[in-house]
């Protein structure tokens, strides 16, 4: 038990950095950025107060269209949403982001903008760091096959490797601190509950239960 708890601490613990959230209320027009997600676009955290404006000059001249297309029907509609999509940061380096947004409330139910999440999936240059991670994964995977299933999970309704699912994954977890095991196993038990025949169910439904999951986990486990 010992050496499963330290292997799920090791895992667990640290920053994801290519992981980060992102608000934005419909009101004013107003953004807030992690500082994950402040450095994705080049920033150093509490370095610039992101715009509209400003969030579209990041994006791709090619993916343009597409992202502000997203957004206009966010305004108009104040539903969730799923992207993937390239920004450029300040320096002129591209990064392939998956951006997943949830209907945010106010206290008297009202919705008052989108909330969510960054996931940067480009291709790391960094090889060390994939194979430590590869070899932590594959030896976390002994003990939790949970969390493995969920990666898979993960991998296939947003496209991304098993690095960024997993670094999705325990962003959540430590987000909503809520367990990694209980989180994934929830997840799983949500996304296998689906009642669909031989198509898979629009992205949303798996954007909503993946953003709620820690609500419907027993905290006592």
């Amino acid at each position: 038990m010992e050496v499963r708890a330290s292997v799920e601490h090791a895992l667990a613990g640290g920053e994801p950095q290519r992981v980060g959230w992102f608000r934005f209320y419909f009101a004013d027009e107003r953004w807030e950025w992690s500082p994950q997600v402040e450095r994705m676009h080049g920033y150093e955290p509490g370095t610039v107060q992101p715009t509209t404006e400003l969030v579209l000059s990041h994006k791709h001249p090619e993916d343009y269209g597409q992202v502000a297309a997203t957004l206009d029907e966010i305004r108009r509609t104040s539903g969730a949403f799923s992207t993937r999509h390239r920004i450029v940061d300040t320096a002129g380096e591209v990064h392939h982001v998956v951006v997943v947004g949830d209907q945010m409330f106010a206290d008297d139910g009202a919705v008052i903008g989108t909330q969510g999440f960054y996931v940067d999936v480009t291709p790391s240059v960094d090889e060390a760091r994939q194979r430590i991670v590869t070899e932590a994964v594959a030896e976390f995977a002994e003990a939790r096959g949970a969390i493995e299933q969920v990666k898979g999970m993960l991998m296939v309704v947003y496209r991304i490797d098993a690095d960024a699912a997993f670094e999705l994954l325990k962003w959540r977890s430590q987000e909503t601190n809520t367990k990694l095991r209980a989180l994934a196993e929830q997840i799983a038990a949500d996304f296998l509950a689906l009642d669909y025949s031989e198509i898979l169910p629009d992205r949303v439904v798996f954007d909503r239960l993946l953003m709620t999951a820690h609500q419907r986990v027993r905290r006592d486990v």
